[in-house]
């Protein structure tokens, strides 16, 4: 049945292309969290380990929800690595093991890289495409990014 809730199928269809792109933002900082979790070593291991694990975890439930509010407006969600790399703003390092502190900068420029795109997101979503509740959405997702942002910040902070 033809999805009748105010927004225009031209509309739908560009706001499922913001989300299949905030997706796959999503699904290539999952991937790279996983692999930092992994593949950690020294003293600071099980602080850090923990912390990629937390973060995960909370970006496998919005990948979730994510794909769920595309299905919701109609849109079919990608779903394949190749996909998400394709969609995504976010590059990998193949073969690359960065040391711990690499890997929280690496994690914290690739959530504010996230944050400014959702800004943008959310300003498109609301303004061209009049889909206050995708707008909503992508600000909750936003603030646990700029959540996360904040706490890898507090590795890099110097002593006052």
């Amino acid at each position: 049945m033809k999805i009748d809730i105010g927004i225009t199928a031209t509309n739908l269809k560009k706001v499922n292309e913001t989300l299949n792109k905030v997706l796959a933002d999503g699904n290539v900082l999952y991937i790279k969290l996983r692999k930092f979790h992994w593949n950690l070593s020294g003293s600071d291991f099980m602080q850090y380990h923990l912390l990629f694990e937390k973060q995960y975890e909370a970006l496998e439930q919005a990948i979730d929800d994510i794909a769920e509010r595309i299905s919701t407006l109609g849109g079919v969600a990608i779903g394949t690595t190749t996909e998400f790399a394709k969609h995504s703003q976010l590059k990998e390092k193949p073969g690359n093991i960065p040391s711990n502190t690499e890997m929280l900068k690496e994690t914290l420029v690739d959530h504010e890289t996230i944050i400014k795109s959702l800004r943008k997101a959310i300003d498109d979503c609301e303004e061209k495409y009049n889909d206050k509740g995708t707008a909503d959405f992508l600000t909750g997702l936003m603030q646990n990014h700029e959540k996360m942002a904040w706490q890898l910040r507090h590795y890099f902070r110097e002593e006052k």
